[in-house]
């Protein structure tokens, strides 16, 4: 039996609609600013435009690709189901929404296991 905090997974819910929403907005506020179409090259180029852009874009690069090592491994370990959505929507919506779900999930998942 995995020890559970019973509040944490509405803590993790909170924050997978934050990620989904803030990233969002931001996304929004550059195709109104940079035209109508997503230019992926212009957003990569603004996101490593100086020295403050690059640490935050390089820290979210090695964090996130740590986390996402860690997510493939502990769905594997917990047996979880429907790890697609989560990879999905780290590229479709934003890391930040898919980390705060995965771990939604994976207490769900710890609630299931402690009950059987």
């Amino acid at each position: 039996m995995i020890r559970q905090i019973k509040w944490l997974k509405w803590v993790y819910l909170l924050l997978a609609i934050l990620g989904a929403i803030l990233p969002t907005l931001a996304n929004i506020e550059f195709a109104k600013s940079y035209g109508p179409s997503f230019d992926i090259q212009l957003f990569i180029e603004l996101a490593n435009n100086n020295p403050a852009s690059q640490s935050l874009s390089r820290d979210l690069f090695v964090g996130s690709t740590a986390v996402f090592v860690w997510i493939i491994s502990e769905s594997k370990r917990l047996e979880m189901k429907n790890l697609w959505v989560v990879i999905l929507t780290t590229f479709t919506i934003a890391f930040a929404f898919s980390a705060p779900l995965f771990l939604y999930l994976r207490e769900l998942r710890i609630e299931e296991m402690n009950s059987n």
